[in-house]
């Protein structure tokens, strides 16, 4: 297998328009979630990382029409833009777009001046692909909590193939009534900003954002790179909603990722976990980390600064975690208080620097679905 490189990126969030933007937010410990009261199902309001429409429309101006497109597609196209253009690699005519949400314009049906079938993810991907000019068909990927990372995995595979020269992947998802109005149904949205792995948590929160990153066979030209070693997952075919309760599906994801790859798990620097949170997935997060030997690990979750924004979340962090081997860091799990979890974790409570070489991210989602990747950084 060849191993491909994880290049340019880019992250918008409420917290930065850039990559470094969002770094430099989260190395000052600030946090996207914020108190909104516009909602008919919160009476006292709900915690959540929004983008600011106006902000994005004056980003947008500068290289396309706003109005000809959503919320979203704006977000997604910005982010690709940032990646594409100090790419020498990428081509219309060669390079591919895997496109990773979950929910994608489905903030159009309470509001869609566009036609119809825009709510369609398919044509959703097809409008971005288009703004580009790609010639080739983009791929969408939605498969719940895992979609970003499963993304990558895909965009691996294809450039494997030999159907992609490099591609691009991207992701975004919004905050909308029918997001807020699906987790509110499960009683899983915080009072408060989320907690993921204490012992006070109260649930999930959830936030908008769009990633996009260029995955490449050739390494960058100068310094060190990360590429990608493999992906794994695997489904636990417990619940529609709730993940095994023995962890089963995400310790399956590890092990075989671990096997697969050759890569020892003592090796391991450094884990980005999903961490959304929720008693369930907190809970089972850790006890696959336990069953893997993992548990010594530093671990974190990035969802205390951004919240869980769906079909970004596994991408972004995948940003945030190449982003961690190149800088040789560890970043603090905010909002982290006292272990809320039947095993102990080594959870990273302050920002510190460590020499780091592998790191593991992991991701789960709805019906089951669990991803483990591995990351590795290379010197020329």
């Amino acid at each position: 297998m060849n191993r491909n490189y994880l290049l340019n990126d880019a992250i918008i969030s409420p917290l930065g328009f850039t990559t470094s933007e969002n770094l430099t937010s989260i190395r000052n410990s600030e946090t996207a979630l914020k108190l909104h009261r516009n909602s008919r199902y919160f009476k006292e309001g709900y915690y959540a990382g929004l983008i600011d429409l106006d902000w994005i429309n004056s980003k947008f101006s500068r290289i396309g029409n706003p109005g000809k497109y959503t919320k979203l597609e704006k977000l997604i196209i910005l982010a690709i833009k940032q990646v594409i253009d100090p790419s020498q690699n990428f081509s219309t005519r060669s390079s591919g777009l895997v496109l990773s949400t979950t929910k994608g314009n489905i903030d159009l049906l309470n509001n869609n001046d566009f036609s119809a079938d825009r709510i369609y993810l398919w044509k959703m991907a097809q409008v971005i692909a288009d703004f580009f000019e790609l010639k080739q068909k983009p791929v969408v990927v939605s498969n719940a909590c895992i979609s970003g990372a499963l993304a990558i995995k895909t965009a691996n595979d294809f450039i494997e193939s030999g159907r992609f020269k490099n591609a691009v992947v991207a992701g975004g998802d919004l905050v909308s009534d029918f997001v807020l109005s699906g987790f509110q149904s499960f009683q899983a949205i915080s009072s408060k900003p989320c907690r993921p792995f204490s012992n006070d948590r109260e649930g999930v929160s959830l936030g908008e954002a769009a990633a996009a990153i260029f995955i490449d066979q050739e390494q960058s030209a100068v310094g060190e790179s990360v590429h990608y070693i493999d992906a794994v997952t695997a489904n636990d075919a417990n619940h529609i909603s709730g993940p095994s309760r023995t962890g089963e599906g995400l310790y399956q994801s590890i092990s075989r990722l671990f096997n697969n790859s050759g890569v020892d798990p003592s090796k391991v620097d450094y884990i980005s976990a999903h961490g959304t949170a929720t008693n369930f997935n907190d809970e089972m997060e850790s006890i696959s980390f336990n069953r893997a030997e993992l548990n010594y690990v530093p671990v974190n979750s990035f969802k205390g600064y951004y919240g869980h924004t769906l079909g970004a979340s596994a991408l972004l962090e995948t940003i945030l975690t190449k982003k961690c081997l190149l800088n040789n860091e560890l970043l603090a799990s905010h909002n982290f208080t006292e272990s809320g979890v039947s095993v102990n974790l080594n959870i990273i409570r302050e920002h510190k620097r460590k020499e780091l070489r592998t790191a593991l991210k992991t991701a789960s989602g709805f019906g089951g679905c669990n991803l483990a990747m591995l990351l590795q950084k290379q010197s020329l």
